[in-house]
């Protein structure tokens, strides 16, 4: 893989959900891919330790786990649960041999307006998870989704807010995930990354590229890398400026790419990040 300019790429399994755990694997391998982010539903399903298994006999790096959070909840019983299940996200984290594990924050709970203190309650449950996440090898990357999320699924809209908590513990316990999608249309994230790597809390950088009109619901509007409205390689040079060297993770969120064949997927996926990332 060294000189081929894929050094860097780490491919999401969500990119390519289609294809099995094997499948993907196999088809990183073929291309000299040496990096996979992955999703703990598919995770479980596969088995946690087989899981393991296969990404190290494959060579693979297990870049991040996604996803823990969802931490907003004001009944005790919903926040205990909360707790517990990120308990067992940094776990399989550590099973899978990643020391990274994004963070989705959590949406309003049902009848609340006020953002702010459900940002607090996210700072309270990370100062139960964060030490847990230590002791296991673990950082916690928070991960600030783009505003029209922030009422069903994260509280945390930008960088700034996501620093503003991770800021409030060790950076290697708790900083950011930069994802393109979500902050590409915020005028001070540039400098919030070169306050995100002056501090050493660039935990991820993620990409996907921002298409228009939207899908209904939302979620899998995220378009392939040249598609859309970001200039993918500028948000790399702001990364690599603020001493980011880590992994640069593709994860795309898009029903006509999962209804493609996914090694074909993989294969543009890495041509596309060579023409549009790396340049």
């Amino acid at each position: 893989m060294t000189g081929t300019g894929l050094e860097r790429l780490s491919v999401n399994q969500m990119t390519v959900r289609q294809l099995s755990l094997p499948e993907l694997a196999a088809g990183c391998a073929r291309l000299g891919i040496g990096r996979v982010g992955l999703w703990r539903e598919p995770v479980r399903a596969y088995g946690v330790a087989q899981t393991a298994a296969l990404v190290r006999n494959a060579g693979l790096r297990v870049t991040t786990l996604c996803r823990g959070g969802f931490l907003t909840a004001v009944d005790p019983a919903a926040r205990a649960a909360a707790l517990a299940d990120n308990r067992r996200a940094v776990d399989e984290a550590a099973a899978l041999g990643t020391d990274t594990l994004v963070l989705v924050a959590g949406g309003l709970p049902a009848g609340a307006k006020d953002l702010r203190a459900a940002r607090e309650r996210v700072a309270d449950a990370l100062t139960e998870l964060a030490p847990y996440a230590e002791e296991h090898g673990v950082r916690l990357a928070v991960e600030p989704l783009h505003p029209m999320y922030a009422s069903d699924r994260c509280v945390v809209s930008t960088l700034t807010q996501a620093l503003d908590l991770a800021e409030r513990f060790p950076a290697h316990q708790v900083g950011v995930a930069v994802d393109t999608y979500h902050v590409w249309w915020d005028d001070r994230a540039p400098a919030e990354i070169a306050r995100a790597g002056a501090s050493g809390r660039i935990h991820t950088f993620q990409l996907a590229d921002w298409t228009t009109p939207l899908p209904e619901g939302v979620l899998t509007g995220r378009g392939p890398l040249g598609d859309g409205a970001i200039d993918l390689r500028a948000w790399k040079s702001h990364v690599d400026a603020a001493g980011y060297t880590g992994p640069i993770e593709v994860e795309i969120f898009n029903e006509d790419l999962w209804a493609r064949d996914g090694h074909q997927v993989l294969t543009e996926t890495a041509e596309r990040f060579l023409q549009h990332v790396v340049g």
